[in-house]
């Protein structure tokens, strides 16, 4: 008997909380489909969403329940339903809503009433910004991006996915993840992955990071690179200056009032939102939004860019239910578009954190997140598939399971590598042994032949070998060959790389042989632009020896955003001069090659010489937050700037070395977001040597000069100034670089050039060399030109009164 009753209260229990799944679809009263409908439990934020064709699945225990279901700019419908063992399917039908101005008078020449409801929200912006000082969540997100269209070639090359699939339309990227969402104001954030998937990628890592996009803010950042600038909210402090707005009624939900304001851009080719925005009267927050980004809008890559989210009351405040983007563009013949959801559930507003629980880990990928079953998945997933995202899950990891097959890899592998002549001639080559995880690649060889006035015409070919292991291991192995074809001179070296580390990564670089380095070794111009200047202009630039070299090599990660290097090089040089009768097609009259060494700094070439240095390296960036995965740890930046300090000893008698000396270097770097006003960017640079015993010219501290008419690295070169004029053995030396990038502030308000999407751009570059020189340059320039030219006007201010100027142009392929 004393069994029976347990096994009896055993079955009861267990009918008790029996779940049950409560499905269904969400329409109009027309029949249409309310894509993304959100599904709450009333009285709860436990809740569900539909997907884009409104179907929605809800799992409830046994007990009674209210349902109510909404979508923006449609009535809110409920209802009470009983839940039991068997699964139900309910529908919705919403009413699109019905908006009331019967009490309200706009007189003529008046002030739409929009505008009061406005001042009123913007009053309560910062309050309600900071409203949730602390709460924790289960976030659901899902991002999928498809193809409706490609073209067939890209750049020359077959645009192939592979796939087995020869239709336009395709699922190029498909992901979903769980996680618990923590938020500690102000600005601290923690981002748990409990479970994540990636179509066809059983190890990968889905998109994690729940960015509630907060239009309390007064600028928005929406995505990476869609504006630099950020766009401006519709309640930004100053946004009556931005928007005009118009009152389109209100409505009654859960009783509350709540105002209809459909918001308009004043000009275009301003970062600012059209569409609508519901807010809630008296308390003058946020209910919903559905506004909408055009690429008029100085919208970068996309055309549209659609925003929705909802809100729904927890307590006396309310937090965001559902957020949804929806991106579209077309960009060099591919047209696309997609779907970012994140659904927000089981809110918890009082958390009890453990102490030290917020780290610099902002996103924490728990060991076999990406490893859970179907059946999983099937069972927490807050809203249903679609159809074509089932099959794009199925037949991706079949797929995957085929691309391991050894046979399908080599077949794979025979079709990527065959031998093209335009990879041959212009766009490099690669060769593949995937099921060994090996990878062979090389440059076009337009791009291995350059000619100088030493060596004559140089062919430079450096084929790169790299295998990868299990983690982050990896192998690589990268032979140079370089051949002088008019002196039939040969300088062979080889660099070998291995990289290792659980938490952190490791590398150790071994290299050795004999190369042509310029004495700047960091590379005062590149062969492919001293080519040109030498070829056409009669212009030589570079500046080269000859050294048989020895180089080893450790770094290393080792968290809290210090990483540190030490290496140790030996080379013995050997100077080199000029060929009898250098090439040129063009004599210019007045002008010749000069001399193979730095005339600038010495009156004769180098003496052959011996030098061994160790040098010492540490790189810190304070505050620097990671993103954990379960066998790896990386950075992804800090609000503070980034600090390197480096020291270089050569060491007299090491290895017959004739050098003796000691340099250091400190440099403090960082990029800053000035939101609407653009981005300021610096580089400053402090460096001398404490002593300088014995050094030849490639032991100098050098600085990257520019003498032709394309641009050199920014903030970290002069772009008018001689290669080698400031080179120098001084105690004390300071180089600043600093830019302004206006990203479209300005130029957006000058009529027809607007239209362009061409940004300002301003610099100074100066330096410092203790007791001997100064030198100012000062710069003006456009940029995003054709998304990627600049062009800029250089105008420099030397010691002495030197006054050199300059036109200088930044392109990809230079």
């Amino acid at each position: 008997m004393k069994q029976l009753l347990t096994l009896s209260t055993a079955i009861v229990a267990f009918i008790s909380v029996h779940a049950a799944t409560i499905s269904g679809t969400i329409k109009d009263k027309k029949g249409n489909l309310l894509p993304f409908s959100s599904i709450l439990v009333k009285g709860t934020t436990q809740g569900a969403s539909a997907n884009s064709k409104g179907q929605y699945s809800l799992q409830l225990n046994a007990g009674e329940y209210t349902l109510v279901a909404q979508f923006i700019g449609y009535q809110t419908e409920e209802k009470k339903i009983k839940v039991g063992r068997n699964d139900e399917l309910i529908d919705f039908e919403l009413e699109q809503q019905q908006y009331n101005l019967k009490d309200v008078v706009v007189k003529s020449g008046g002030e739409d009433p929009a505008y009061e409801i406005i001042r009123k929200t913007i009053a309560k912006r910062e309050e309600h910004l900071k409203e949730l000082k602390k709460f924790q969540c289960e976030v659901y997100i899902k991002g999928q991006m498809q193809l409706r269209n490609f073209p067939k070639t890209f750049f020359g090359q077959k645009v192939d996915f592979e796939d087995g699939d020869t239709s336009k339309r395709k699922m190029l990227f498909l992901s979903e993840t769980v996680a618990r969402y923590s938020v500690l104001e102000p600005g601290t954030q923690k981002v748990e992955v409990i479970s994540t998937k990636v179509s066809g990628r059983s190890s990968g890592f889905g998109l994690s990071d729940p960015q509630i996009i907060s239009f309390y803010q007064n600028n928005i950042s929406v995505g990476e690179g869609l504006n630099p600038r950020g766009f401006i909210s519709p309640i930004a402090s100053g946004a009556l200056s931005f928007y005009r707005y118009k009152f389109e009624g209100t409505f009654y939900e859960n009783g509350k009032e709540i105002s209809r304001i459909k918001v308009i851009p004043r000009r275009t080719y301003e970062p600012l939102f059209s569409g609508y925005i519901n807010i809630i009267e008296d308390e003058w927050r946020l209910q919903s939004v559905d506004l909408l980004l055009l690429r008029e809008q100085q919208m970068q890559y996309l055309d549209t860019l659609r925003i929705q989210q909802l809100y729904v009351p927890s307590g006396k405040t309310w937090v965001i239910k559902n957020q949804l983007i929806y991106p579209a563009g077309k960009l060099f013949g591919f047209d696309f578009f997609g779907t970012f959801v994140q659904v927000y559930d089981k809110f918890d507003m009082e958390p009890a954190f453990k102490p030290k629980f917020f780290d610099h880990t902002v996103i924490k990928f728990y060991d076999s997140s990406n490893k859970k079953t179907s059946a999983y998945w099937d069972s927490i997933r807050p809203l249903p598939l679609l159809a074509e995202e089932q099959r794009d899950y199925k037949r991706k990891d079949s797929l995957e399971q085929a691309r391991k097959d050894p046979r399908y890899l080599d077949s794979l592998d025979r079709k990527r590598n065959k031998i093209t002549l335009g990879g041959l001639l212009f766009t490099g080559q690669s060769y593949s042994v995937r099921k060994r995880k090996e990878f062979i690649s090389f440059d076009a060889l337009i791009s291995t032949l350059n000619y100088n006035t030493v060596e004559g015409a140089v062919f430079n070919f450096s084929p790169r070998y790299s295998r990868r292991y299990e983690g982050r291991k990896f192998l690589s192995v990268t032979p140079d060959i370089r051949y002088a074809i008019t002196s039939g001179h040969l300088n062979p070296s080889v660099s070998v790389g291995y990289g290792f580390g659980k938490k952190y990564l490791q590398t150790i670089n071994v290299s050795g042989g004999r190369q042509v380095l310029q004495f700047n070794n960091a590379g005062s111009i590149t062969p492919r632009i001293n080519t040109i200047k030498t070829l056409l202009n009669e212009y030589n630039y570079m500046k080269i020896y000859e050294a048989n070299f020895f180089r080893a090599s450790y770094g290393s990660s080792i968290g809290n955003g210090l990483s540190f290097t030490a290496s140790f090089q030996f080379q013995d040089r050997l100077p080199l001069e000029n060929l009898a009768d250098p090439v040129k097609w063009k004599d210019f009259e007045g002008r010749s090659f000069t001399p193979n060494y730095p005339t600038e700094i010495a009156a004769t070439n180098m003496v052959r010489n011996q030098a061994s240095s160790f040098s010492l390296g540490v790189t810190w960036r304070p505050g620097m937050d990671y993103i954990e995965l379960p066998d790896r740890k990386f950075g992804i930046g800090s609000k503070y700037p980034t600090i390197s300090a480096l020291v270089t000893k050569g060491v007299n008698g090491l290895l017959g070395s004739d050098v003796d000396y000691t340099k250091w270097r400190v440099t403090v770097s960082d990029e800053l977001d000035l939101k609407l006003g653009g981005k300021f960017n610096y580089n400053v640079g402090f460096s001398g040597f404490f002593d300088a015993a014995k050094t030849y010219i490639p032991d100098y501290i050098h600085y990257l000069g520019n003498q032709t008419i394309f641009a050199s690295r920014e903030l970290a070169s002069f772009q008018l100034a001689p290669y080698y004029k400031y080179s120098n053995t001084s105690k004390f030396n300071i180089a600043a670089h600093a830019e302004y990038h206006l990203n479209g502030l300005l130029t957006n308000k000058i009529p027809y050039f607007k239209k362009l999407n061409w940004f300002l751009v301003g610099g100074v570059n100066a330096l410092h060399v203790d007791k001997a020189a100064d030198y100012v340059e000062v710069s003006v320039g456009l940029e995003n030109i054709l998304k990627v030219l600049r062009v800029d006007f250089v105008q420099g201010f030397e010691k002495g009164g030197g006054r050199p100027s300059g036109i200088r142009i930044a392109a990809p392929l230079f």
